[in-house]
């Protein structure tokens, strides 16, 4: 009997399931620095590392909305789960931005888990078809189980300019360092990937600047597919599914502990009818609610410019840039208006929530997602100045 094909919805199920499963593991794996296999079996037997993986390679080839859910799901479990599911789906879509010859290598199973180190660590060497790829990377999210890693270089020119290429390499050509010794994140093992000159056939080398303003292939430019999301919009986005999915999970939490719970060395013996606790819910719910609202915004934007076939336009890219900021900053406020009246009881190893609490604190400085970085790009816009920044 030939296995039913997982959909989006059976995705989805599968994880909700598995989000009991995914929190009672935190403890473990922020001790181990890396997530235990279990996690990682979980996901790959739902589905989740098909998601994005085209319908001809076997994958569901799932619309972004889809995804979001899945992957805010998987956050609520377990916000390091959560952040390295993210790495691994959306890197995975950028493989469609490489030759059919390098999706075939990378796609050949149906799912595909891809870690990257986008900021340029190392450099390529032309060498007799293809290059020699040298470096060090940190940072790089879920590289202890991934099957290849997507690295930022830079490739010197004859006339002595350099160009940012994106270069795809089997996991295994690499050396893994075991040097992630974080206090937030810590299970996302994104430790450094070393690469001693490695050979990348052509095929497996991009150009890094056409990939971030969709002019690598002719995808933009021949009909609708659905799938030809701006780059660094998709990246974005999902990222702040797991965001949302962690600030959703300590809001549960924090309402969870409140029955009978007494405010210490005062007269309430119910936290939950004290004013301030009232308020502090709503205020962190609404914001919670904003940022939902404000995702949904981007991934509506994204998928209709998908739908046309159309790149989002500059003023549209920064638009997203400051919605995912701005939707972060409102994530990041919430739980610390919860963390804030939660108690010292909240801060014990054994108390997922203050694992939310670090987790979103640390995630927030992702040179990527950070808020500022992202609404001063956003403001730029909106006043008539150029981005100013050459991931858009």
């Amino acid at each position: 009997m030939t296995p039913t094909q997982p959909t989006g919805a059976s995705v989805l199920e599968a994880v909700r399931a598995a989000v009991p499963t995914l929190r009672a593991n935190g403890r473990e794996a922020e001790e181990r620095r890396w997530l235990p296999e279990d996690n990682v079996r979980l996901l790959d037997e739902a589905g989740v590392f098909r998601m994005a993986v085209p319908g001809r390679f076997g994958g569901l080839d799932l619309p972004l909305a889809e995804q979001f859910t899945v992957l805010e799901e998987i956050s609520r479990g377990c916000g390091s789960t959560g952040w390295t599911a993210a790495s691994w789906v959306s890197t995975a879509w950028m493989i469609t931005l490489y030759p059919d010859s390098a999706q075939e290598e990378v796609f050949a199973k149906g799912t595909v888990r891809v870690s990257g180190g986008f900021t340029p660590g190392g450099t390529v060497t032309p060498t007799e078809g293809g290059y020699l790829l040298d470096g060090t990377w940190r940072f790089n999210t879920g590289c202890r189980a991934a099957d290849w890693d997507m690295l930022a270089a830079l490739l010197e020119k004859p006339d002595g300019s350099v160009e940012l290429v994106y270069a795809l390499v089997p996991m295994d050509e690499l050396e893994i360092a075991d040097d992630w010794y974080v206090s937030a994140a810590s299970a996302t093992g994104s430790s450094t990937a070393t690469a001693k000159s490695v050979f990348v056939p052509e095929h497996r080398i991009a150009d890094g600047e056409a990939a971030v303003e969709g002019t690598l292939t002719d995808r933009w430019n021949s009909g609708a597919t659905g799938r030809n999301y701006g780059l660094i919009g998709l990246v974005m986005t999902e990222a702040v599914a797991v965001y949302i999915g962690m600030a959703q999970a300590a809001f549960d939490l924090f309402v969870e502990r409140l029955p009978g719970r007494a405010i210490s060395y005062t007269n309430w013996e119910d936290q939950s009818r004290h004013p301030l606790t009232q308020l502090t819910a709503a205020q962190a719910e609404n914001r919670i609610a904003a940022a939902r609202a404000l995702a949904a915004e981007v991934v509506d934007l994204l998928q209709r410019r998908a739908d046309a076939g159309e790149y989002p336009t500059m003023k549209e890219r920064a638009r997203v840039h400051g919605r995912c900021g701005f939707a972060i900053q409102s994530l990041k406020e919430a739980v610390e208006l919860l963390h804030s009246v939660s108690g010292a009881s909240a801060l014990a190893r054994s108390a997922p929530f203050q694992r939310f609490y670090r987790d979103l604190e640390g995630l927030s400085l992702h040179g990527m997602m950070a808020p500022a970085t992202n609404l001063e790009v956003h403001g730029r816009a909106l006043l008539g100045l150029e981005p100013d920044t050459p991931v858009l």
